[in-house]
């Protein structure tokens, strides 16, 4: 399929000023053009649910929660509320993982800075171990972004890299984050039958000993915030996950991670194994409890979702839902879900993650990897504030929540009024007459019912009708004819794509 451009706008608010950075997207040619903006408190239609109020209260959820207010201490292995859900992302290293997703030095460390930007807890940003770019890189990061407190809030993140449980692995990761604000290694070690015996070829007892034996080594060298991760725990028996998981947090980890490796379970059966794993492991309470969950049955997110909802605490997650095979959970659908329906049906879970910023950082990871979304894709696909069917576009028309459970703004974009609406095949009356009316258009029913009655014949040719092909029906009526209209004549008014004006 041929490819067009997408260019956009990045208006990034610093401390400062307003950077403002032009961008040029390669995309299909069959998606809507978008031109993103940064969010500007104004007022608007919607009644979201991602409203930052009690269930009680309506109000425009393009009124973000303020994000300004001081940042808690930070405590590894506590958190500052039963509630609060801290957001780990960890597309630098497990979203780079993705087939043709590889990213140079200088792109991770603006992807870093724009996860900063987002306000996520925990960077996971890369392994050290790889190779010697990759732990000069780690080192950058660890030296800048992992030294930029904001002075408003005393935010600063939380800079972490992953490691096996082998001495070499430990070393290389404290050479490249001791220069961190706040350094943590994340050790992992297989934990499944099928892992243990065809890819480390240990006992239980053996791997145990593994993992304690890195604990200590990394505490040794220096580290203080350590993550504990069973790989494909989704698939161990769960009174092993128990027994493992309390060895090392004896050992004095402060963060342990069921990770559904390869995808494998469903949203039922991981809620349930994580309330088995927090009622059975001991000093469980004592640490916070974290999800890593992989997309090869589409499960990722709502696997995260029930994990939550059963106590677990942190999510590992990536922009766009990238890394290996299927993908991660994506981080905007985890966050807008928590946003969404935390305090209805999630006993109040929340993050704080300025979503506002989730469409800027989208753009950046796509253009960076080179890893397109479909249209589809929820959050931050072309199509999520774009309504074709006739229905849909008289309810956006009259009040835009009856169709939309979060607005533009909420994720960074803004909107001009009705933008979102596309003259096509499922069109209906209101959509069609509503966008006359905007092009300057007073028509009386009886020319408007001839108007729309050539409107249906028209989108039998073509996907899209633009305001060219409108301006056309009204001036030269039942005179023009398809051939024309659908630029069989190389008529200047074939406009495939609908028309979004917007920005970042």
């Amino acid at each position: 399929m041929t490819s067009s451009l997408l260019t956009y706008s990045l208006m990034i608010p610093t401390t400062g000023s307003t950077v403002i950075v032009q961008s040029v997207l390669p995309i299909r040619s069959s998606l809507p053009s978008l031109h993103l903006t940064c969010l500007r408190n104004k007022p608007t239609m919607y009644v979201s649910c991602c409203s930052f109020v009690s269930n009680k209260a309506a109000t425009s959820s393009s009124d973000p929660k303020p994000v300004m207010g001081r940042w808690s201490e930070y405590i590894p292995n506590k958190l500052p509320d039963k509630n609060y859900v801290r957001t780990f992302d960890t597309t630098l290293r497990d979203g780079e993982q993705s087939p043709g997703g590889a990213l140079t030095p200088l792109q991770k460390l603006e992807i870093a800075r724009q996860l900063a930007k987002l306000r996520v807890d925990v960077m996971d940003v890369g392994f050290p171990a790889s190779s010697d770019e990759e732990l000069e890189t780690v080192k950058t990061i660890a030296k800048t972004v992992g030294n930029e407190v904001d002075e408003e809030t005393g935010y600063v993140p939380v800079i972490c890299v992953i490691a096996r449980c082998k001495h070499e692995d430990i070393e290389a990761a404290w050479e490249a984050l001791k220069y961190a604000k706040r350094p943590r290694i994340f050790l992992f070690i297989c934990t499944s039958d099928i892992h243990m015996k065809y890819k480390l070829k240990k006992t239980k007892e053996e791997v145990i000993e593994m993992a304690k034996s890195s604990i200590r080594f990394a505490k040794r060298i220096g580290f203080s915030d350590i993550q504990f991760g069973c790989e494909d725990g989704g698939r161990s028996e769960k009174d092993f996950l128990c027994k493992i998981m309390g060895e090392a947090i004896k050992e004095g980890v402060t963060t342990v991670t069921l990770a559904d490796t390869v995808g494998n379970n469903i949203p039922q059966e991981f809620g349930e194994m994580v309330t088995y794993l927090k009622a059975n492991t001991p000093g469980i309470d004592d640490v916070v409890f974290s999800l890593h969950c992989h997309n090869d049955l589409g499960l990722a997110t709502a696997n995260t979702i029930s994990g939550v909802c059963a106590g677990a605490r942190q999510v590992e997650v990536t922009i766009n839902g990238i890394g290996e095979r299927s993908g991660n959970a994506s981080l905007e659908e985890v966050v807008l879900a928590l946003k969404c329906r935390g305090a209805y049906v999630m006993d109040g879970v929340y993050t704080r993650i300025d979503t506002r910023h989730i469409m800027a950082t989208s753009k950046m990871v796509q253009e960076y990897t080179g890893l397109y979304v479909q249209p589809h894709k929820p959050i931050v696909g072309a199509n999520c504030f774009v309504h074709e069917s006739g229905i849909h576009q008289d309810g956006m028309l009259k009040y835009p929540s009856t169709y939309e459970i979060f607005s533009p703004e909420d994720i960074g974009v803004e909107k001009s009024q009705n933008s979102g609406i596309v003259l096509g095949k499922l069109s209906g009356r209101h959509a069609v007459k509503d966008r006359l009316r905007k092009l300057g258009y007073e028509i009386s029913d009886e020319k408007f019912n001839d108007i729309f009655s050539r409107f249906r014949e028209l989108t039998k040719q073509k996907k899209r009708v633009t305001d060219a092909d409108l301006n056309a029906l009204v001036a030269y009526g039942s005179k023009i004819s398809s051939e024309k209209l659908t630029g069989n004549g190389n008529s200047s008014s074939l406009l495939t794509n609908p028309q979004i004006s917007s920005v970042v």
